[in-house]
C-alpha cells in the first residue's frame, strides 16, 4: 500500500475523468483567449476545476483576465505562500476584491477540487463570493475584502481583455507561468444584461459537480450533467456566452471547449502534455519535497528530474509500496559531464546525507548505466548483469514485493534473461517491513554517483510522460500508457490499482 495517498485519489466512483493537462512553467506553457467571444463577464459566475500542484512556493495562475500592461486583473491563483488567492484589481488598479485563504495547499501528490462562486449583486457580504475546497466551504481567510452589493452590475471581466490559464501577471507587473495539472475545468457565467445569471443558475454549489463517497468520506467528481446545471436549460445556454468546459480529451486540440464554444489557443503545449493522471485515477510522480540533500531540479509535472552537479544523493517518488508487483519506465534523456554514473532503482531508506548515492546504503538498489551492474544496499555490485545503457535508452523497472525481487530491462529486453512474469532471475531485495532508519515502503528512485555531472531522467509511471510514447501499452487492468510490454501480473502505480490490490 502507499504511505500517503493524495487527497481525493483513492475511491473508484464509477465515473472517470479520462484526462488532465500538464502545464510546465519552464516552457511558458499556457492556454489563452486573446479575443474572448461574446459579452462582458458580470458579477454572477462560477469557476470549478481540479488541480494537482507540481511546485510549491511560487505564484501559479489557474485563471486570469488582464488588460494591457497594467496590474488590473481578475485572477484565481496560488500565491508564493501556497495559499489560494481570488482577487480583482479594478481599472484604476485598486484592489476591489481579495480573498486569501489561511489554508496552504502543500500536497504535491494530491488532486484538489476548487470551486469559486461569485454572486456580487445579491445576498449579504458574506455570501457574495464562496470558495469551496474538496466540497467544503472555506471559512478561514488571511484577507477577506468583499465589494459592496451591485458591484457586479458593471463588467467584472471585460470581454476585450485576454483570458489566460497557466499564465498570469502579478502585482509587480511580472508575467509568471505555472507548474500544475488541471482537469474537468468548467466556467459558468451570466450573459450581458443578465446580472443575476440566468435566474441564479450561474452560481453553482459543489454537489452539482462532486459528491462525498459513502464509504471513505472522500470528495470525488461526478459527471457534469446539463440538466443538473441548468434545469430545463441546455448546457450551451447555462454556460453563458463566455462560459467554457475544458475536458482535455482531444490530444490534437487540448484547448478545445467541449461545450462547443470558442477554443482556447495552446501555447507551448504538446500532445505529450495530455495525461491519464486524473482525480479519478491518481498516478505517482517524483517527489520534489524529498529533495533536501539531492537538490534535484524537477520539471514536466515532476516527471523529469535532473540531478545536481555537486553531491550525489537520490530522489524518490510520491507513492511508496510494501506489497504487490509494480512497473514503470525511465528514459535517460540527458547528461552533462563525461562520466556515465546514472542510477535508476528503488529506495526505502531516508537519504542520510548529500554524499550517499543510490545503491550505496542499506535498502537501496540501483542499476548503473556505465557498468551495467545493480548495486545492492552497500555499494557492491551484483553479477546479475553487465548490460550497460546510454543516453536515450529506456529502462523498465519491475518491482516484485511479493517475492522480494527487482528486474530491470533495457529497451524492452530484461537483463541476464530474467523473467518477471515467471519469477525467474532478478535481483533479491530486502522485504518491505520496517527496519531501523527505513520507512518500510519502497519508492521508485533516481540519482547519480558523481560530484561533477548532471544526469536527467524522464519518468513514465503510466499517467503521463515528457517524451512521446509510440506503443501505448497498458497493464493488465487497462491502466497506464507505456512504451514496452508490462509483465503479466505487474501494475502501474496508480490509485485504482492500489485500491484493487488492497481490496
Amino acid at each position: 500500500m502507499v504511505t500517503v495517498l493524495g487527497a481525493n485519489s483513492v475511491v473508484d466512483s464509477g465515473f472517470n475523468i479520462n484526462n488532465s493537462l500538464r502545464f510546465n512553467a519552464a516552457d511558458d506553457a499556457h492556454l489563452d483567449l486573446t479575443d474572448p467571444p461574446g459579452n462582458n463577464y458580470y458579477g454572477t459566475m462560477t469557476f470549478t476545476f481540479w488541480v494537482k500542484r507540481h511546485k510549491l512556493g511560487a505564484e501559479q495562475f489557474m485563471f486570469q483576465s488582464s488588460a494591457g500592461n497594467t496590474t488590473s486583473f481578475t485572477g484565481i491563483s496560488f500565491g508564493a505562500n501556497d495559499a489560494l488567492y481570488v482577487q480583482l484589481y479594478d481599472s484604476t488598479d485598486n484592489l476591489a476584491l481579495s480573498m486569501i485563504t489561511n489554508r496552504q495547499f502543500l500536497d504535491v501528490s494530491a488532486w484538489y477540487h476548487i470551486m469559486v462562486a461569485f454572486d456580487l449583486n445579491n445576498g449579504t457580504s458574506g455570501n457574495r463570493i464562496k470558495i469551496y475546497v474538496n466540497g467544503v466551504r472555506e471559512t478561514s481567510f488571511a484577507t477577506a475584502t468583499i465589494p459592496s452589493a451591485g458591484f457586479g452590475s458593471a463588467a467584472f471581466i471585460n470581454a476585450t481583455d485576454p483570458i489566460y490559464i497557466g499564465r498570469g501577471r502579478n502585482t509587480s507587473g511580472t508575467t509568471v507561468y505555472s507548474d500544475f495539472s488541471l482537469a474537468q475545468y468548467l466556467c459558468v457565467t451570466a450573459d450581458s444584461g443578465d446580472t443575476d445569471g440566468l435566474n441564479g443558475d450561474a452560481v453553482l454549489v459543489p454537489t452539482q459537480v462532486g459528491e462525498f463517497d459513502d464509504d471513505s468520506g472522500i470528495w470525488k467528481p461526478i459527471e457534469i450533467d446539463p440538466a443538473v446545471l441548468g434545469g430545463d436549460l441546455d448546457m450551451s445556454d447555462n454556460l453563458g456566452t463566455n462560459g467554457f468546459f475544458l475536458d482535455f480529451e482531444a490530444s490534437g486540440n487540448l484547448g478545445n471547449d467541449a461545450n462547443g464554444g470558442t477554443d482556447f489557443d495552446e501555447n507551448n503545449i504538446a500532445a505529450t502534455d495530455q495525461q491519464t493522471d486524473s482525480p479519478t485515477n491518481n498516478f505517482t510522480t517524483m517527489n520534489p519535497l524529498d529533495n533536501f540533500y539531492a537538490a534535484g531540479t524537477f520539471t514536466e509535472g515532476n516527471l523529469q528530474v535532473a540531478s545536481r552537479n555537486a553531491g550525489y544523493s537520490y530522489n524518490t517518488a510520491t507513492f511508496g509500496l510494501s506489497s504487490g508487483k509494480w512497473y514503470w519506465e525511465v528514459k535517460w534523456s540527458a547528461q552533462t559531464g563525461s562520466t556515465n554514473q546514472v542510477l535508476i532503482g528503488i529506495a526505502k531508506r531516508i537519504v542520510p546525507s548529500t554524499t550517499v548515492w543510490l545503491g550505496s546504503v542499506a535498502y537501496t538498489y540501483a542499476y548503473q548505466g556505465s557498468s551495467g551492474h545493480v548495486h545492492v544496499s552497500d555499494g557492491n555490485a551484483t553479477n546479475s548483469t553487465s548490460t550497460t545503457y546510454s543516453v536515450g535508452d529506456i529502462i523498465s523497472v519491475a518491482m516484485d514485493l511479493d517475492n522480494n525481487k527487482i528486474h530491470f530491462a533495457k529497451n524492452g529486453t530484461y537483463t541476464n534473461s530474467s523473467n518477471p512474469a515467471g519469477n525467474s532471475g532478478g535481483v533479491a531485495i530486502a522485504a518491505a517491513n520496517s527496519e531501523l532508519l527505513d520507512s518500510g515502503f519502497y519508492f521508485p528512485a533516481f540519482g547519480d554517483g558523481n560530484n561533477n555531472l548532471i544526469e536527467t531522467g524522464q519518468f513514465n509511471f503510466g499517467g503521463g510522460c515528457p517524451h512521446a510514447i509510440s506503443s501505448a501499452v497498458s497493464d493488465g487492468n487497462g491502466h497506464g500508457n507505456f512504451e514496452f510490454a508490462v509483465p503479466s501480473g505487474y501494475l502501474a502505480i496508480c490509485t485504482k490499482n492500489i485500491s484493487a490490490t488492497n481490496s
